[in-house]
């Protein structure tokens, strides 16, 4: 994998010894300079002590660093679970030099067991004296749990003849949904920007992007995304022009990763978009794309390369919404397999549909045919591995 880099940031990431495999399970990202911080968080009740510690400290919109671990969600520990999460921040502190408060922690892995804060304690010297500014593939490396890649993304943007960097890192691969899931995303930027700018921007991409995937149809209690901008490339984000060029670099980022993301879906072998258009509303849409995409029945059948239709209009008709069954049309890229609520009449649609299955990315479009609404979400298919992989999760 090239270096990947972002002015003003050093990162790294080292095992500290909470994976069994001994592979990277500690990372951190340090601005040298303080940085602005905006975020967005699980929308899940239960949330792990490092969710909470973090929305309670990005009111301040300040922010120097980030100290993710995986291996371990430190979530439902009780009283222990803050407290660690609060020592391994005054810790980092105290060897960056930099204000508690600056320090933001996230942890991923299994729920309800107590985090080994020592093991992470005794490598945190490790951990500062390898921060690089090309370090964050250790740190993509270092927060991967079922991930079978690293998912980094970087690109430079251009306004008034100067340039300014978005880097974005993500992990997930599974219990991943809508209104966020079981991801950590963690951005850069040399943009400058106040921290209600860097929120609406932030908050806008994450809509277009990890709120329109699914892999199972689960939701976690770690996740988040943050982003911190230092403005070293003395580009401020006052101007509409401005705002427009950055939030369109962070758009390709996010949704880059969050495509990575379903793609590394557990035990997937089918990357597929499922659009909804005809719809009497985009809300519409959106709920039968959800309803389409989460369904086992049809992501089974994904798996299987069956073009079976009769899942995916049944998974429509149970969404909620308004419909009229005989306008239905179905396709799986350009061939049409349903037309009015039927199949189609077209002698080789079924075997030209399972053709398609057999692509490792496809569409599957429903066109409603009573409005204008549209909605689309990435989706992958149901196999044996991803059950296997979860049945054994913490054995």
């Amino acid at each position: 994998m090239e270096e990947i880099a972002c002015p003003g940031f050093k990162a790294a990431g080292v095992a500290a010894g909470l994976k069994k495999n001994g592979h990277k399970d500690v990372g951190i990202i340090f601005s040298e300079t303080p940085a602005a911080i905006a975020g967005v968080f699980t929308k899940n009740k239960v949330k792990a002590s490092c969710v909470r510690l973090c929305q309670e400290r990005i009111t301040s919109g300040k922010a120097q660093a980030i100290i993710a671990n995986s291996g371990n969600a430190n979530c439902c520990t009780g009283d222990r679970g803050m407290r660690d999460t609060m020592e391994l921040s005054a810790l980092v502190s105290q060897h960056l030099g930099i204000n508690d408060e600056a320090v933001f922690v996230a942890s991923t892995g299994v729920i309800g067991v107590p985090l080994p804060v020592d093991k992470i304690k005794s490598a945190v010297p490790h951990l500062i004296g390898a921060l690089s500014e090309n370090g964050f593939s250790d740190f993509a490396e270092s927060i991967m749990t079922t991930d079978t890649s690293r998912k980094i993304i970087s690109r430079q943007g251009r306004v008034d003849g100067k340039r300014f960097t978005v880097t974005g890192i993500a992990k997930g691969s599974g219990m991943i949904c809508p209104d966020m899931a079981t991801m950590l995303c963690f951005v850069c930027s040399d943009i400058g920007a106040s921290p209600d700018v860097l929120n609406k921007i932030l908050s806008r991409a994450v809509d277009k992007s990890f709120n329109k995937i699914t892999v199972d149809g689960d939701t976690s209690t770690n996740d988040m995304a943050l982003i911190m901008s230092n403005g070293l490339s003395e580009i401020e984000l006052t101007r509409t022009s401005h705002m427009d060029a950055f939030q369109n670099e962070l758009d390709v980022v996010l949704k880059g990763l969050a495509r990575e993301i379903v793609k590394d879906g557990e035990g997937a072998t089918k990357l597929v978009e499922i659009e909804i258009k005809g719809a009497l509303s985009d809300e519409d849409a959106r709920l039968a794309a959800e309803t389409v995409a989460h369904s086992s029945l049809v992501k089974t059948a994904l798996f299987g390369q069956d073009a079976n239709w009769g899942r995916i209009i049944a998974a429509v008709g149970r969404a909620g919404i308004h419909i009229d069954q005989d306008r239905i049309d179905i396709y799986f890229d350009n061939v049409k397999a349903v037309s009015d609520g039927a199949r189609s009449s077209h002698a080789s649609a079924e075997q030209d549909a399972t053709r398609v299955l057999r692509k490792p990315e496809f569409t599957i479009t429903v066109d409603l045919n009573i409005g204008q609404g549209s909605a689309a979400i990435l989706t992958c298919d149901f196999s044996v591995d991803y059950v296997k992989i979860n049945a054994d999760y913490r054995t």
